[in-house]
């Protein structure tokens, strides 16, 4: 199959760029760097420099694919944040269309069921909807779990404060994946055509945010690291101090007054999706001592 993959070499693209070309698959991965150009074709990829936002490139892009993995980078700009991940999902889609493409599988999240109140999700809602009105494409879309890898933010916290936490409870009830089991899953999808438009979560663990201070503590040998609600007000001024631009603390802020309501997750803990990744909590925390 030709198949081209969004998203650079980053943390799931690297590891679908690997499976698929192990795999015997034509592979064409989109940058928007050029110095990843070596880097890209050394996993025997062809490489293409380019805007996510320009249709023409896209297409170009997409020209003969068999196949696409459909991801928008995270934070377009530190403004209209929504609005730039939204517009980059239309030149997507406008692509998909020029282009004949048959197959997609977008990379999605928990919580992108909801138009609002969740944060930074609500522009993969708008782009899921944007893809539902696309004719005779089959698409996936993956929804993902919380990133493992995001708890890596929390590093400056437990060395600085000894503590780990964010606006929500030690007893919220999260779904975690790994970029290694969205990589899989990714591959896997690729390489079918259902038909129509269908909704397929990964996640590698159900844990509790007090889990995930244990589990880590016990790693990096702070046992006793405990996992401490903030109010909203706290978590947004944290992370503003912590200098993120002020519309994307609100963003988080927002996210994780979701997941403490529970509906970021509800659609996926409400349901008998399966938990597919390979990746538990206890491996993760291996991974984030040895980088700690």
């Amino acid at each position: 199959m030709k198949i081209t993959i969004s998203g650079s070499l980053g943390n799931i693209g690297k590891p679908l760029t690997t499976k698929l070309i192990a795999s015997g698959h034509d592979v064409t991965v989109i940058s928007s760097n050029n110095d990843r150009v070596e880097a890209i074709e050394a996993l025997g990829a062809k490489a293409v420099i380019g805007s996510v936002n320009d249709v023409a490139f896209l297409k170009n892009a997409f020209a003969g694919a068999d196949a696409v993995f459909a991801m928008t980078p995270p934070n377009l700009g530190g403004s209209n944040i929504i609005a730039n991940t939204t517009t980059a999902g239309k030149a997507l889609a406008e692509a998909i269309t020029a282009a004949g493409v048959k197959r997609v599988v977008m990379l999605s999240s928990i919580g992108a069921d909801l138009p609002t109140g969740n944060g930074p999700i609500a522009g993969l809602y708008n782009i899921e909807k944007i893809y539902e009105t696309l004719e005779n494409v089959s698409i996936t879309f993956l929804r993902a779990g919380f990133f493992y890898t995001n708890l890596y933010n929390d590093v400056p916290m437990i060395k600085g404060a000894g503590i780990i936490g964010s606006n929500y409870p030690a007893t919220a009830t999260i779904p975690f994946v790994h970029p290694e089991d969205i990589a899989i899953a990714a591959a896997e999808e690729l390489q079918k055509t259902p038909s129509g438009k269908n909704v397929r979560y990964i996640v590698s663990d159900v844990r509790t945010a007090g889990d995930v201070a244990k589990n880590l503590g016990q790693a990096i040998e702070k046992p006793e690291l405990p996992w401490i609600e903030f109010t909203d007000e706290q978590s947004f001024g944290g992370m503003q101090q912590a200098g993120l631009p002020e519309e994307i603390a609100g963003l988080y802020q927002e996210m994780g007054s979701g997941l403490r309501s529970g509906k970021i997750q509800e659609h996926f803990l409400s349901n008998t999706f399966s938990v597919d990744g390979k990746i538990k909590l206890e491996d993760f925390a291996k991974e984030f001592a040895a980088k700690f």
